[in-house]
């Protein structure tokens, strides 16, 4: 967090605006500023498919008055249309918390998407996201499995964002995220494809792949692909289930994190409202979000409102600790700010959502937790999935599974889906790993129509007991 030395909007009508905003009886109005550069590749058959680049500049002006809430923005920056902005937002239409939207972007002008990108950035930047992505396609056709095809993705964003409040706060950031990512689909002997994907990425930029190199992402796509050939039906019925680590965090996020954020709370549409200090868990598990993780994809210095983010335990030992709030939502709950406002673009008003959610490393040896399961499923890997938030019923996809039979991992499963309850699964976790990793930077939360980069993070975990659907007896 830092003052701001080059504004992005002219300060005095930041300060016009807030007047504007607060004339018709708010208690608290907010200006958020944000310029954003893009670039997003695709190749395909050895050829890029497709380039685009972006640049905008908008205006978002949010007013609260109690549990009212109006949010207007603007991608017109023009002095006449930011005043109209803040008058129509000082209107304070919302209730109960809800956000009224009541302005939509006063000028519709069509935002530069470019067939050739080097027309917004310098032909050898371009070039060199170009050739990362074939690295990773080269080492996907070089590591010995013949591949019907290959789709590379790439996308970076470079954000510069400025908040200012009503009480008098000024904020500025500046934020980068990158990411490559890696399908390939190999054709089974039953004629079936098999689908890997891979990828990976972070707040650092580019250079982040020094670190993961796209031979790496490649080779793990391809790993994934040829894994499932030949898989076995999925077992249908109650199982042992062993979770392995990392990316399988998404698990955790979905059917456990959505119910800890705020406004489901505050709305009553949450599992866990009216829970804080009760046993929600096995006491094996504490879960934390954490905003602060160095150049995690889910990390920020300060959130979309300009509060610093910060670690949050929410379950602790098995016992509700907290929930993760916005400003608006922590006022109506009574309770404090973690750091957890976030938007995804001038054009939304903030919610609570997550940044870097996962559940901490226990002692358990890995391979330990799988020698004990006589009989059972071991998830590597998740896809799609349905949560609801209100009772914590869940059903997630498993993309990379296998059976365990005595201890050991045997046949690769398909069609294998995980049906549960949030709370119930957290209770029965018997054993935690000491192998809790991070995903490696791969995941976009959506909500309320909004998309976040987040982490997600899980040891190797053992659950006592939990339905996996499927078509084998």
């Amino acid at each position: 967090m830092r003052s701001v030395a080059v504004p992005l909007l002219d300060l005095g009508l930041v300060s016009r605006l807030i007047g504007r905003a607060l004339a018709r009886g708010g208690s608290f109005a907010e200006v958020y500023v944000q310029r954003r550069v893009s670039v997003a590749l695709e190749i395909e058959g050895g050829e890029v498919r497709s380039a685009q680049a972006s640049h905008e500049l908008g205006v978002g002006i949010r007013v609260l008055r109690e549990a009212a809430c109006t949010y207007a923005y603007s991608d017109d920056t023009s002095e006449g249309a930011l005043l109209e902005c803040a008058d129509a937002a000082a209107l304070v239409a919302g209730a109960d918390g809800e956000v009224a939207t009541l302005a939509r972007p006063l000028a519709q002008r069509t935002r530069a998407h470019h067939a050739d990108p080097s027309r917004v950035l310098t032909t050898q930047e371009l070039d060199g996201r170009v050739a990362l992505l074939f690295r990773a396609h080269e080492a996907a056709h070089g590591a010995g499995t013949a591949l019907e095809q290959v789709i590379g993705t790439w996308a970076d964003v470079d954000d510069e964002v400025l908040i200012a409040t009503s009480e008098g706060l000024l904020v500025s950031d500046r934020r980068a995220l990158v990411r490559m990512g890696l399908e390939v689909i190999v054709k089974d002997g039953d004629g079936s494809r098999k689908v890997g994907t891979a990828g990976g990425g972070s707040r650092r930029g580019v250079d982040h792949f020094d670190v993961q190199t796209p031979e790496a992402i490649g080779a793990e796509a391809v790993r994934m692909a040829r894994a499932q050939l030949g898989a076995r039906p999925a077992p249908l019925g109650d199982r042992v289930v062993v979770v392995g680590p990392g990316s399988s965090g998404v698990l955790l996020h979905e059917a456990v994190g959505h119910g800890l954020e705020a406004d489901f709370v505050r709305k009553r549409s949450s599992v866990y409202t009216g829970r804080v200090g009760q046993q929600v868990a096995s006491e094996l598990v504490t879960v934390v979000d954490d905003g602060t993780l160095p150049l995690s994809r889910g990390s920020l210095n300060v959130d979309d409102e300009g509060t610093p983010t910060a670690r949050t335990v929410l379950i602790e030992r098995g016992v509700l600790r907290g929930y993760l709030t916005d400003r608006h939502n922590a006022e109506l709950l009574g309770t404090e700010r973690t750091g957890n406002g976030r938007r995804q673009s001038f054009r939304h008003a903030p919610l609570p959502r997550m940044t870097n959610t996962f559940l901490l490393r226990g002692s358990d040896d890995p391979a330990d937790i799988v020698r004990g399961v006589p009989s059972g499923v071991y998830c590597r890997a998740f896809g799609g999935g349905q949560v609801d938030i209100a009772n914590g019923n869940f059903a997630f996809e498993v993309r990379e599974g296998y059976l365990i039979e005595d201890g050991t991992l045997g046949a690769a499963i398909k069609g294998a889906t995980l049906v549960g309850n949030g709370p119930e699964v957290l209770a029965k976790i018997t054993r935690v790993g000491h192998d809790g990793t991070m995903d490696p930077g791969v995941y976009t939360c959506g909500k309320d129509g909004q998309s976040v980069p987040v982490g997600v993070g899980l040891p190797t975990v053992r659950i006592d007991g939990i339905t996996v659907g499927g078509t084998a007896a």
